[in-house]
């Protein structure tokens, strides 16, 4: 039997009705992409309200009551750095010296200034020291440059010591601060680290001996050195302790010099940031920078005494 042949008039409607029913589609689609995009036109004239602000932030947005905008800013790390309540003591540089501000200012200098003297240097032996007499004879200004880069490693370590100094007298290391005085700790050995991979980098006499006595000490390293306590029984050798990991061999060379470089550029400022970040944070949330014991005024006490 032959299959019958479809009638042109209803092959005709079908084809209308289908084109009717495409064309309420497009215009929905057509009208949805209009609501978007006056959505967006919106959102740049108030970027407070968009998702990408919202995700960041996180706080309340209704901002018709005056106390809710308050509160959003106040109660959020990026808006307000401080917290809302601080100790009256936390602004009188005769209680906390200030030493915690001053140590992150020389880390923001340190990192301008190392930036700098990474386009004059070459982590390779022979070429350093080179780099390092070129920077100080013919490029200008670039004695002046090594020497801020220099005494500002030096002040970090000094203010860093005081800072722990000032924190130690205050007692700001009791509850609820024993987190963030370990995080304060390992920033310490972070920095002295830093000071320390920098030694090698001129490439000099006063580097090559400073890192040679510092990584024979590493020897001595319990379990990871092999002339420390459990060392050698756990396998340690001068060919894979933790003196050849700092190295890059058994001899100060050029791999200690390219290894100390990338310590000292990109790994521990990195790993340093993330712990300054921390730190910063704890402070705020565990109420301000004084001691965790309020302080009261001569006038205070006075008024207390007559009461």
């Amino acid at each position: 039997m032959e299959p019958e042949k479809p009638n042109p008039q209803e092959a005709k409607q079908l084809t209308t009705t289908t084109g009717e029913e495409q064309k309420p589609g497009l215009m929905e689609k057509v009208r949805e992409v209009k609501v978007q995009a006056v959505e967006e036109a919106k959102a740049l004239k108030d970027p407070q309200q968009t998702q990408l602000w919202k995700s960041i932030f996180r706080v309340s947005h209704d901002r018709s009551d005056p106390r809710n905008r308050s509160l959003a800013i106040l109660s959020n790390v990026f808006l307000h750095l401080h917290p809302a309540k601080v100790n009256r003591d936390a602004t009188r540089y005769g209680f906390t010296w200030g030493m915690g501000g001053i140590t992150f200012y020389l880390f923001i200098v340190l990192t301008f200034t190392g930036v700098l003297l990474m386009f004059y240097y070459h982590p390779s032996k022979g070429q350093a020291f080179q780099d390092i007499l070129y920077l100080e004879h013919d490029v200008p200004f670039g004695k002046l440059l090594r020497n801020m880069h220099r005494w500002a490693a030096h002040l970090m370590i000094i203010t860093t010591w005081l800072h722990m100094f000032r924190v130690v007298l205050t007692g700001s290391y009791k509850k609820p601060r024993e987190f963030n005085w370990c995080v304060g700790i390992v920033l310490l050995v972070l920095t002295l680290l830093l000071s320390f991979t920098g030694y090698l980098l001129p490439d000099d006499q006063l580097g090559f001996w400073a890192v040679t006595v510092g990584t024979n000490m590493a020897r001595a390293t319990p379990v990871l050195g092999s002339e420390g306590p459990f060392g050698p029984q756990l396998g340690m050798t001068q060919f894979n302790d933790v003196r050849f990991g700092l190295l890059g061999g058994s001899i100060v060379d050029a791999n200690a010099l390219l290894r100390s470089y990338i310590w000292h550029c990109i790994g521990i400022p990195l790993v340093i940031s993330i712990f300054m970040a921390v730190h910063f944070w704890r402070i705020r949330k565990d109420g301000g920078i004084s001691g965790p014991a309020p302080v009261m005024l001569e006038s205070e006490m006075k008024a207390i005494k007559k009461k």
